[in-house]
């Protein structure tokens, strides 16, 4: 209800407006007046009786009726003040422009929670602050102060006033399409992006949501949001400060690869948003969804007119995960019938000169591809538009007749269309004919071919939806009392970081395959542990205090007899004390040498901004320099472990090599699966890492556990 009377006011009030154009009260005074808005306007200004013809207000106290919006461009200390008194006026929202709250530290994170739940008191919700403002252009609220603003069916989320304005402007220079929203969220102190974001979802008007991220409050709950938002509607995002990494002082391997951009490009690709590379990509690819149908399939050909394009083309569009399948031969016959005995009758279909004389010679070639089976969607590419310019005016008519049969081709058949015109810029009345058709063209080849990649991104995730990868998480749901105690006891002795044994048996009890190994606090216990394994031992250090074993030098392997047990219990004690000098030494775990497999790892954990997070990729000592890993934010199903297997750039080395049989993929998958079921039973677990964890080609092996604790 509260968001319904913001972005639907009819009361508006300016606190405050001075006399002055530069000021951003009279700005957007400015716009309310010269716009269309038909509300009531309330500018409040000490000691100005009237501005731009509209009586002033000395107090929000004596405006005479109740107040729907307020924009706010006074300091952050007023609103302890101003907030009691908009309550009472029955104010629904408070737009706050300025700055000085959460973005300066703790102390402003202290001062915005104590403004927020005042705002909450007074039954008042806050955009921002430090926010550009806010427009819903149907009702003429342009509270930003901006102009020329075309309307459409596009709504805008951003934390930067500039990428508003810079999407705006390039609506406006090239696109058919416009705006119904702009929302500046500011510090997303009170109304956080998954709210914005349901109200986008429900309104019948807006097909399209473009979204610029800095950070988000509460990850979580906005991709709940977002995988319900993008069954309806798309959603275009950029997220900036994709550089940052992971944490090099992190407890373990999981913790040190989870880098911002990893877990977020798997989150969003999970929740369906459509993560453009560059601000520039924003718009052209929010308006490709706009406007074009479903590409039913993830299949193209490309129609050109010159080599290189094609080439360069087919290229971009392969790397993307494009495909561009073989024509059938009736239609190779029909092309060839119409085009040079020189042209490129594969796809990338090359015109070859055919086009010089007859522009035409695209719309025949495209109703010839658009019925072949194998053909869900068209990309013409090169000089469209331009044989006008480029060789005769006489053809600017040709190519105008050309642009009509192609928008009503793309009409009757419902695929896809999508032009790359090296005259875009030269605005040709027959790419304006191709736009009033709803055919989107761009003069950047790169650009045209992330669209069409964002179109089958967008459309795969529509038509392979898996309903449990939803990211509602039940804490402590099918907790066992026994883990319980494990991590209860840890705790109870002051320490973060579970043992060895403590960690593997925390995934034994879960069903999970763990080596069997034994707790050994002197030489003599080693040896008859290692006798009653039957040699062929491992010895690793035990200790809180030592996480990186091998790194000090606490790692034995393949002892074969008494004396090697005795050499490395020595050695592994003697080099863990120089290493750390005051570590707590509980002994040296005796295991079996594990049999043969793959070395894998499988982790966990806790992101600052979507929660528990699951890891899966090659293992051992070569994870953190491969990195060949994938990511999913817990809950993690069936559908998404697979993901994550075929996700790694070394996948096809479960498949079998050189003789080797295949890996147990399913084993892997149930992994990642008890992972993600640890992660939620058990809140206070933060990171985890099974590594190396061995794939046999029937079942696994955990070989190495790390649990660490909030």
């Amino acid at each position: 209800m509260s968001l319904e009377r913001i972005f639907n006011a009819e009361s508006v009030a300016i606190i405050e407006v001075v006399k002055d154009e530069a000021h951003q009260g009279y700005k957007v005074l400015e716009s309310l007046v010269e716009g269309k808005f038909e509300g009531r306007i309330y500018p409040v200004s000490r000691g100005e009786k009237s501005i731009l013809g509209l009586r002033c207000y000395n107090s929000v106290r004596d405006i005479p009726e109740n107040i729907d919006l307020v924009l706010v461009t006074t300091p952050p200390g007023s609103l302890k003040n101003l907030l009691p008194e908009l309550g009472k006026k029955g104010a629904a929202g408070a737009i706050v422009l300025t700055g000085g709250f959460g973005e300066l530290g703790e102390e402003g994170k202290k001062f915005e929670e104590e403004i927020v739940n005042l705002a909450r008191k007074n039954g008042i919700r806050i955009i921002g602050p430090n926010t550009p403002g806010m427009i819903s252009i149907e009702k003429g609220i342009n509270l930003v102060g901006l102009n020329n603003i075309p309307e459409g069916d596009l709504a805008i989320l951003t934390q930067s006033g500039n990428i508003a304005l810079n999407l705006i402007t390039e609506a406006n220079l090239k696109s058919q399409t416009g705006f119904k929203y702009s929302v500046g969220v500011g510090n997303e102190a009170d109304i956080k992006f998954h709210e914005y974001l349901e109200y986008f979802t429900e309104d019948p008007d807006t097909s399209i949501i473009l979204m610029y991220v800095e950070g988000l409050r509460d990850g979580r709950q906005f991709l709940q949001q977002a995988s319900r938002t993008s069954q309806i509607k798309p959603i275009v995002l950029y997220k900036s400060g994709k550089s940052a990494k992971g944490s090099k002082s992190a407890g373990s391997h999981t913790g040190a690869l989870a880098g911002i951009s990893e877990v977020s490009q798997s989150a969003f690709r999970r929740a369906g948003i459509i993560e453009v590379d560059h601000p520039g990509e924003m718009f052209p690819v929010a308006e490709t969804l706009s406007l074009l149908p479903r590409l039913k399939d993830n299949t193209i050909a490309i129609l050109a007119d010159g080599g290189g394009h094609a080439t360069i083309a087919a290229d971009y569009l392969t790397n993307l995960g494009i495909r561009l399948p073989e024509l059938e031969n009736k239609t190779r016959e029909k092309l060839a019938a119409i085009l040079p005995h020189n042209a490129s009758l594969a796809n990338p279909i090359d015109v070859a000169g055919g086009a010089d004389r007859n522009p035409a010679i695209f719309a025949d070639c495209a109703e010839i591809l658009l019925e072949d089976i194998n053909i869900h969607g068209l990309m013409i590419v090169g000089l469209f538009g331009g044989y006008g310019i480029r060789f005769a005016e006489k053809l600017s008519f040709i190519e105008e007749d050309a642009a009509h049969r192609l928008g009503k081709l793309m009409e009757s058949t419902s695929k896809p269309i999508l032009l790359h015109s090296l005259y875009d810029h030269a605005k040709p009345h027959s790419l304006e004919l191709l736009r009033y058709y709803h055919i989107p063209v761009y003069d950047s080849l790169e650009i045209a071919c992330k669209c069409v990649e964002a179109l089958s991104v967008y459309s795969s995730y529509r038509r392979d939806y898996d309903k449990e990868g939803n990211f509602k998480i039940n804490w402590g749901e099918k907790a066992i009392p026994e883990v319980q105690d494990i991590i209860d006891n840890a705790l109870a002795e002051g320490r973060k970081v579970l043992l060895e044994h403590e960690a593997k048996e925390i995934f034994r009890l879960q069903g999970a395959t763990v080596s069997q190994e034994y707790l050994a606090a002197s030489e003599d216990e080693a040896v008859e542990f290692a006798e009653k394994l039957g040699y062929d031992a491992a010895l690793k250090i035990v200790s809180p205090d030592i996480i990186h074993k091998t790194d000090a030098g606490g790692v034995m392997l393949g002892l074969k007899d008494e004396e090697a047990v005795r050499e490395a219990f020595k050695t592994i004690m003697d080099s863990c004390t120089e290493c750390n000098p005051g570590a707590d030494i509980r002994g040296c775990l005796v295991s079996q040498m594990a049999g043969k497999g793959i070395e894998t790892i499988v982790g966990m954990k806790t992101d600052d901004q979507f929660g528990p997070t699951v890891m899966f990729g090659l293992g051992g000592i070569m994870v953190s320099v491969m990195k060949d890993v994938s990511f999913q934010v817990v809950p993690v199903s069936e559908y998404w472990a697979k993901y994550m297997i075929n996700e790694i750039k070394s996948s096809v080395i479960f498949d079998g090599f050189r003789g080797r049989p295949p890996s147990d993929k399913e084993a892997i998958v149930k992994l990642i699966q008890k992972v993600s079921g640890v992660a939620q039973a058990y809140p206070l677990i933060n990171e985890i890492d099974l590594n190396p964890v061995l794939v046999h080609s029937e079942g696994l092996t955990i070989v190495d556990a790390r649990i660490i604790l909030k």
